[in-house]
């Protein structure tokens, strides 16, 4: 009988599903099985005596999304000058989409994203340009007879720590009736949380100050409110740079992420990025409610210039790491450069300079403004070296330097300058984890294509070595790795920044910074505050997965590396990640074996890869004698791609326990997880 075409259809339809499926699993090759018990030997009287620097701990600071503004800086209100222009019409268009209530406003003159109180009053406002407290206009308010005219905008309070708010504004008296109301009213209820009146008879510009105090629950944790400055009845006034600040805040810093960061002993701070090319450091010096805001034209966000130079001096203070920064190659000067250098030496610990400076960032990148061609890069680079070296002769210099995996020319061109023209050169490594050469991958497999990646980074970072190694700058340049992230494009699960699948990448990546720390002595994670780090959303600061493991390996006593055999099976990837799309022999046990100073403790370091097996180990230690209990700290979930939010800032958070140890011990490291295993010696 003849077979129907449907069925043939259906039979060719499976068969079709059958091979696709079939070759999407075939893209993890599995070169070694995992064994029963996999081996892992560490030999502790054979310490390198090569020192781990701590700088391959550093971190990075950019103002991007709420990093600065709105996040560790502890200033609550946006477009506190009522200025324009300061986002991207982009920008603009995504605020307006999540926030619809401000078109009408904007309608009646309310600068962005900023409301008036009673929009049936109608327009009461006007931009007044040549007449301004800060920058370049100031807000005409215009009140009515026996009415409350004025602005709101919807804010966040700390109050979970916080019950004081320092509110100001600068006022000018026109006309009319005297007075200006400031106060915080329940978003939701309109009920007066906090209200203060001071008389405007002052008819030059003059700053108001009130404190602003809440009773205990009032207004609850991410709960929002409105902050309303208004006149009554029949007042003409011009107000300007407002300012809304709760009374804890350290010197105009959020103390939640002051602490937290703390936290992480991050020992180097990178002030660097997109914003670099177009930053201008005098904008960000001198009085703060006198500095220019102005659009920050790589991401298209206000620029206050409320944080700038002194405030992120005062922030490496408090969290005990040193600046590192980014000079700006784009629009910026030779002298400009050694202007900051000189100011930045003036202001920081002995004064006696030798920071890191690094000059320029992405420059290869024209997203940057006024990026160099490959054949200006040489000579723009040595000019800015000459002329920050005869500024500070002590000056540590970071040449921009390409991606591990686009560096050949690049660093070629750089490297035709003469040794000593920079001592180090700079890579990044900003992938999107979902884009791969596979078709219709499975999340499975863009996980472990993720975890191997720095299976791949290890061995090119050897080579960008060689290369620099095979010029006369051997023994002058070495790398430094000023930016990593593991990023998403379309929602597709996979690693990224803020899951606990990038907190397992993140894992693997410092093991293989500690491994690498002889050729790459410095590495900044991104970033310190949001992406892989330190987050504030709604007033609510908490730490993301791979914040938590960063701190795993920067509070560990690993100040030598110990050589670490280890046999857990391995696999290869094809067709993976498009940056890095073939990865050969990627251990399912990732191993990193230290030593401390002192030789009083070993870390062992573990990253399990495996997506669905718990591997039990049998760790041999030799040339030592250790305790019968060690600590362990372990970081895993049974979602790959849990996160941490404001509302749960600790659904995922690592899981401390003791375990009994020996110089020969057995441990089981869960699927997908970062464990640490610290171990005292003894005699």
């Amino acid at each position: 009988m003849a077979m129907s075409s449907l069925l043939r259809t259906s039979i060719v339809l499976s068969l079709f599903i059958f091979l696709a499926t079939a070759t999407t699993q075939a893209q993890i090759s599995v070169d070694h099985p995992i064994p029963a018990i996999a081996k892992i030997k560490v030999d502790a009287a054979r310490v390198d005596e090569r020192s781990i620097p701590r700088t391959i701990f550093g971190t990075f600071l950019e103002p991007i999304g709420n990093s600065t503004y709105n996040g560790l800086w502890a200033e609550i209100l946006e477009n506190p000058s009522f200025e324009a222009g300061l986002w991207s019409p982009g920008n603009v268009r995504n605020m307006l989409h999540e926030r619809p209530e401000l078109g009408r406003s904007s309608k009646l003159g309310a600068p962005l994203p900023w409301e008036v109180l009673e929009p049936n009053q109608g327009n009461r406002y006007e931009y007044r340009y040549g007449d301004a407290a800060n920058s370049s206009r100031s807000f005409f308010m215009m009140g009515l007879p026996g009415k409350q005219t004025g602005i709101k905008q919807k804010v966040y309070l700390p109050v979970h720590r916080a019950l004081i708010y320092k509110a100001s504004v600068y006022a000018k008296h026109l006309d009319g009736a005297q007075g200006l109301i400031i106060a915080l009213k329940n978003r939701d209820s309109g009920e007066v949380l906090a209200e203060s009146t001071v008389p405007t008879i002052a008819q030059e510009w003059t700053r108001y100050s009130v404190d602003l105090t809440l009773k205990q629950g009032t207004l609850a944790s991410l709960e929002p409110a409105d902050f309303i400055l208004a006149v009554k009845d029949d007042e003409r006034i011009l107000i300007d740079e407002a300012s809304l600040m709760p009374a804890d805040a350290i010197d105009g810093l959020d103390p939640d992420m002051i602490r937290m960061v703390r936290d992480m002993h991050t020992p180097l701070i990178r002030y660097g990025g997109n914003f670099t090319s177009g930053y201008h450091w005098r904008d960000g010096i001198g009085p703060i409610d006198k500095r220019t805001n102005m659009p920050n034209i790589a991401w298209g966000i206000p620029e206050y210039n409320t944080f700038g130079t002194d405030e992120f001096l005062e922030f490496c203070r408090l969290v005990n790491a040193e600046p590192q920064v980014a000079v700006n190659l784009g629009t910026g000067t030779p002298q400009e450069a050694a202007e900051w250098v000189s100011y930045i030496n003036q202001h920081w610990g002995d004064k006696q300079g030798g920071l890191l400076w690094e000059l320029g960032n992405e420059l290869w990148g024209n997203w940057n403004t006024g990026s160099p061609t490959l054949e200006q890069l040489a000579p723009r680079t040595r000019e800015f070296s000459e002329a920050i070296r005869k500024a500070d002769p002590k000056a540590r210099l970071i040449a921009t330097g390409q991606d591990p995996d686009a560096y050949e020319k690049w660093n070629a061109a750089q490297l035709t300058n003469p040794p000593g023209t920079e001592d180090y050169l700079s890579t990044h490594f900003v992938v999107t984890t979902d884009e791969v050469k596979l078709r219709n991958p499975s999340p499975e497999f863009l996980a472990q294509s993720s975890f191997a990646m720095t299976a791949e980074l290890e061995r090119r970072l050897k080579a960008m070595q060689a290369q620099i190694d095979d010029t006369p700058n051997k023994g002058h340049t070495r790398l430094a790795f000023t930016e990593w992230l593991w990023a998403s494009g379309d929602g597709t699960p996979t690693s990224r920044w803020d899951n606990v699948a990038g907190a397992i990448t993140t894992g693997t990546m410092y093991n293989m910074l500690l491994r690498s720390s002889d050729h790459v002595p410095i590495s900044d994670m991104t970033g310190v505050i949001e992406f892989a780090g330190i987050w504030k959303k709604r007033g609510r600061v908490y730490g993301t997965p791979a914040a938590y493991v960063f701190e795993m390996y920067s509070t560990a006593a690993a100040d030598h590396l110990l050589p670490a055999t280890v046999d857990s099976g391995s696999y290869s990837v094809h067709q993976g990640i498009t940056r890095v799309p073939e990865i050969a022999d990627v251990p399912y046990l990732d191993v990193t074996a230290t030593t401390s100073g002192d030789k009083k403790q070993v870390t062992l370091f573990v990253v399990n890869r495996s997506l669905d097996r718990d591997i039990l180990s049998e760790v041999s230690l030799a040339g030592i004698k250790v305790q019968t209990s060690a600590d362990t700290v372990t970081l895993n979930s049974e979602d790959l791609y849990a996160v941490n939010t404001e509302m749960d800032p600790e659904t995922v958070v690592p899981a401390k326990h003791v375990a009994k140890v020996g110089e020969n011990f057995r441990y089981t490291f869960p699927r997908a997880s970062v464990t640490r295993i610290s171990l005292t010696t003894r005699h």
